[in-house]
C-alpha cells in the first residue's frame, strides 16, 4: 500500500470532513472531544492505508476491499435517513442537529466478512 508523500495533519482531516459535511449540507457532531477522535482515527488510517478510511471500522487496507468505507462510506446515508446520523456519530442530518439529540449505537450495515 502506498504511503502519503506528506503525511496527513488534524488539521487537514478537519477540513476533510467539514468540506465534506458542507458539501452534503450535513452537520458535524457538536462533541468537540469526540470529533477530535474522529480526526485521529482519520489521521491514522490516512497515514497507513493512502486514503480516509472510517474511524469507527476496521478496514483491510486494500483500497479495494474498503472502498465501501471511504469516508463517507457507503452506509452514511442509510444511516442518516433511518437514524439521522451515521454510524459514527459525525454527520448528522440538519434535522437531527436541529433536535439536539445524542447520538447513539446504531446497527452495523457492512455485512459480515467484508474484511
Amino acid at each position: 500500500m502506498p504511503i502519503p508523500s506528506k503525511p496527513k495533519t488534524l488539521e487537514d482531516a478537519r477540513t476533510f470532513v467539514t468540506t465534506t459535511a458542507n458539501f452534503h449540507k450535513w452537520k458535524l457532531t457538536r462533541d468537540g472531544e469526540f470529533l477530535n477522535l474522529l480526526l485521529e482515527g482519520f489521521v491514522t488510517n490516512y497515514n497507513r492505508y493512502n486514503y480516509f478510511l472510517c474511524p469507527c471500522r476496521d478496514g483491510s487496507g486494500v483500497r479495494e476491499k474498503d472502498k465501501d468505507l471511504i469516508c463517507p462510506c457507503a452506509y452514511c446515508i442509510p444511516d442518516q435517513k433511518e437514524y439521522g446520523h451515521c454510524y459514527c456519530g459525525l454527520y448528522l442530518t440538519p434535522e437531527f442537529f436541529a433536535s439536539k439529540k445524542s447520538t447513539r449505537a446504531i446497527p452495523e450495515r457492512r455485512p459480515q466478512g467484508s474484511l
